[in-house]
């Protein structure tokens, strides 16, 4: 028997889940399918498990693409505001954190279980676990309709939406299903790679810094070399969040935002000590302390950070008052702008999105349907991945809205249970 629908969509995150409530309730028949048994793992565990739904202050300036006003439709239709509207009806509290982050008071399963009472007033059918084995075009099919074979069956509908995310965090079931649809029906794709994700560094040469594991501060971090020019220096990215150091690298809210910029080979550099007039705090404690430059250091920064920079250099281990301006200079320049070279990431396994995907040159950016007539893509698996901080997250609800509200209405066709 064959189950007929007016929209399939594949993909119960985020955005399939509330892509399927949407249409829904708009009277079409939708069935959605997810191979994972567990549906939105990833709202479960963002935010510490209370879920960084979404950011009042979201513009297209917060996302990284190929094309970067590509984003800017859906998230002009669909709102923080609008999202944070559907929260209130549903009851659901929440509290702002800090630049603009918001987060529910109770749990992630907050916004998970909305999801799905928008989906259960919609009538969808959902399918878990259920894999999709193949999607053959309507034009390949001759039926007018997709033909898609599944575990629990053959399926036919018109519409097919694509949500199935990227690659990042594979152990709560990420997949490339998503990039090799695309690629079946001719689109292409912006390489993926993994974004907002610890920076790693060579072994050997990160000995010294390994002991800081645990160590958080805030700081001012950017990429760049120190010899960029005035014009590069200009157009770089800026981030002032908390650092933090790892056994392996560096991660924190700062890196992992930096991460999404940084590309292989390219230094990453960073001020420990934003706000702080170190050279004149030094200078000036030089005149009038008999204290260990380590000791006066560590009323500026973490006392860690002060042992471990200063066991770098030899004139930077005695008293304040007999090093050389030179040194005590030489050491706040230091502090204010490390430079230094990741070799690489923690990869897909400690990512929080993945970069790039179906390229938006073969997506509308009013429908997100894609250059294959019916055919849809939505949320992380399309080349637009925002910062850190919920942008992600209103993403999926934009992109998903935006796709939602243009699905054809076939229930005449095709009769809704």
């Amino acid at each position: 028997m064959t189950h007929k629908f007016d929209v399939v969509v594949v993909g119960a995150g985020a955005a399939g889940l509330f892509c399927a409530g949407i249409a829904g309730q708009r009277g079409l028949k939708v069935l959605l399918v997810d191979h994972s048994e567990k549906v939105a793992e990833k709202i479960r565990i963002s935010g510490g498990g209370r879920c960084n739904f979404t950011n009042r202050d979201t513009t297209p300036a917060n996302f990284l693409s190929e094309n970067p006003h590509f984003c800017r439709s859906a998230l002009s239709r669909y709102t923080p505001q609008d999202f944070i509207a559907l929260l209130q009806r549903h009851g659901i509290a929440f509290h702002e954190k800090h630049k603009g982050q918001l987060f529910c008071d109770r749990s992630a399963e907050d916004i998970i279980q909305m999801l799905l009472a928008e989906c259960d007033a919609g009538g969808v059918t959902r399918w878990q676990p259920c894999s999709i084995k193949s999607i053959t075009a309507p034009e390949q099919a001759g039926t007018g309709s997709y033909k898609i074979e599944s575990d629990r069956g053959p399926i036919e509908a018109p519409q097919v939406v694509i949500a199935t995310g990227g690659l990042s965090i594979p152990k709560i079931g990420a997949t490339d299903f998503g990039y090799r649809i695309a690629k079946q029906f001719g689109l292409r794709l912006v390489e993926p790679r993994a974004g907002l994700v610890p920076l790693t560094f060579d072994g050997e040469a990160w000995a010294p810094y390994a002991q800081l594991a645990g160590l958080a501060l805030p700081v001012q971090i950017e990429t760049g070399a120190a010899d960029a020019t005035p014009k590069q220096r200009k157009k770089a990215v800026v981030f002032a969040e908390d650092l933090l150091f790892t056994h392996r690298g560096l991660s924190g809210p700062a890196v992992l935002q930096i991460s999404s910029f940084w590309r292989e080979g390219q230094p990453v550099r960073i001020n420990l000590a934003p706000g702080v007039d170190l050279p004149t705090l030094l200078l000036r404690a030089k005149a009038s302390s008999k204290k260990l430059i380590a000791n006066e250091l560590a009323a500026l920064v973490p006392a860690r950070l002060a042992d471990a920079w200063v066991s770098r250099d030899p004139a930077w281990q005695k008293p304040v008052s007999e090093a050389t301006d030179k040194a005590l200079t030489t050491l706040a320049d230091r502090l204010a702008d490390w430079q230094l070279t990741p070799t690489g990431t923690e990869g897909y396994k400690k990512a929080e999105v993945t970069l790039g995907g179906v390229d938006t040159r073969d997506l509308s950016s009013q429908t997100l349907e894609s250059k294959q007539s019916g055919l849809y893509f939505i949320g992380e698996v399309v080349d637009v991945t925002g910062w850190l901080g919920g942008y992600n997250f209103q993403w999926a609800w934009a992109s998903a809205h935006a796709c939602a509200m243009a699905l054809a209405d076939n229930s005449g066709a095709v009769a809704k249970n």
